[in-house]
């Protein structure tokens, strides 16, 4: 081709439209480049996506109590030993027999007290002639003595002999009024009336008194009214009072709940796994006779109570929305996001409490509109630990944010075009 030839393919007309439409091309690329980059650095630098774990306001009871473990027992129980050595003879009396007071239960074999008697007797009686004859010398003695028959020393020792047999006569009859008691201690009797809760001998055991005198029967004054005794922790013993009321389930009826009051808290302290504790008595009307001696109770003592109120989880007022987001939220007041910031940055590692207010009774919820939070200033109740009271505008079913789930940024994920379709992803 020559140089006319290529004047002329230049300048023909198809071949500038040709041009025309790739610089158009061109262009057109430039600006969807320039579009997409532009999009994509507004995602990526879109702040991070917060989804508030949420509770509600409800309507319901808030109760402070303490927990306790104890054992029932009656009311009044008398454990029946012996007060003299033997072997049982006889038994009158056996589980759930109902006695007398002064019914004779059980029966020591008496061989040996009444032959101690009858010895004793004997003594008296030897020393009651001793006397005797003592008195007669001493009246002679005396009357030779005032004819001056014989020395007055002679008189003295006459008189002496006369008083130590006086003395042993005394002896001997405290001998045997002794062993007329212990021959009355071989019958044991019921020292109270009641039901035997328990019977500890056969006949023919051997029972020895001692410091520590052996338990033949327990007897239960009775079995209508009976105690818990509770063991309650020091850190908590500070709550309880008498009269207050109390709960609690024992492992024979675990779907009956059993009522009772408290009626007395002991001083004295008890060791329980190096844990001081302290016993507490709660009364319990048993007329059905369900319960029995030596069931194991877990009492709730309650210290107390609202009923019908308003409340959440108290873990609600732990809650703070984070920097990010109260920097970023458009529907917040100036004035609040200028409060928050500040304390956050303030105080951020100081419990929220302590940062909203100082006094107890009040609190902040952070109720829950959409995706946006709003701070509601409440007043603050009874606390049982896992629910507080609260009062202020507020209603049921107001969901309250109690921490965050983040959902992580476009910027964290991996990059990719922003023309590629995206997958929804699964909230955890």
């Amino acid at each position: 081709m020559d140089a006319a030839d290529a004047h002329n393919y230049k300048a023909h007309p198809i071949n500038l439209i040709l041009k025309k439409k790739v610089i158009i091309i061109s262009l057109l690329v430039f600006a969807l480049i320039g579009l997409s980059y532009f999009l994509y650095s507004k995602l990526s630098s879109k702040s991070t996506v917060y989804f508030w774990r949420e509770v509600n306001i409800e309507r319901g009871n808030v109760t402070v109590m303490v927990t306790a473990t104890g054992a029932v027992a009656a009311d009044i129980s008398v454990d029946v030993g012996v007060q003299v050595s033997g072997i049982i003879a006889k038994l009158n009396a056996d589980f759930n027999d109902v006695v007398r007071k002064g019914q004779v239960i059980a029966i020591l074999d008496t061989t040996l007290y009444y032959t101690a008697k009858v010895d004793a007797a004997a003594n008296l009686s030897r020393a009651q002639i001793a006397l005797s004859q003592s008195e007669r010398e001493y009246i002679r003695s005396t009357e030779l003595f005032a004819s001056a028959a014989i020395a007055k020393a002679d008189n003295d020792l006459a008189r002496t002999a006369f008083d130590n047999a006086k003395g042993n006569v005394t002896s001997a009859k405290a001998m045997l009024n002794r062993a007329s008691i212990n021959l009355t201690y071989c019958r044991i009797t019921a020292p109270i009336s009641g039901v035997v809760i328990s019977r500890n001998v056969q006949v023919g055991n051997m029972v020895i008194a001692s410091f520590n005198s052996p338990v033949l029967f327990n007897i239960a004054n009775t079995l209508t009214n009976m105690q818990v005794q509770a063991n309650v922790d020091e850190a908590d013993i500070g709550l309880l009072r008498e009269k207050q009321r109390a709960t609690f389930t024992v492992d024979a009826y675990p779907n009956e709940i059993f009522k009772g009051v408290v009626t007395q808290i002991r001083h004295q302290p008890v060791l329980v796994q190096n844990v001081v504790n302290y016993v507490v008595i709660i009364e319990v009307d048993n007329r059905d006779l369900k319960l029995m001696p030596g069931l194991t109770a877990n009492a709730n003592i309650f210290i107390e109570e609202r009923n019908d109120v308003l409340k959440v989880a108290t873990n609600a007022f732990n809650f703070i929305p984070p920097l990010t987001y109260l920097q970023t939220s458009n529907l917040l007041s100036d004035s609040i996001k200028k409060s928050w910031i500040e304390k956050l940055r303030n105080n951020a590692e100081i419990k929220k409490q302590e940062i909203i207010e100082a006094d107890n009774h009040v609190g902040v919820l952070w109720l829950i509109k959409g995706h946006d939070l709003f701070p509601v200033r409440v007043s603050r109740g009874l606390n049982d630990g896992s629910f507080t009271e609260v009062r202020g505008n507020i209603h049921v079913e107001d969901a309250v944010a109690s921490g965050i789930n983040t959902a992580p940024s476009i910027s964290e994920k991996k990059a990719k075009s922003p023309f590629m379709p995206s997958f929804p992803s699964k909230k955890k």
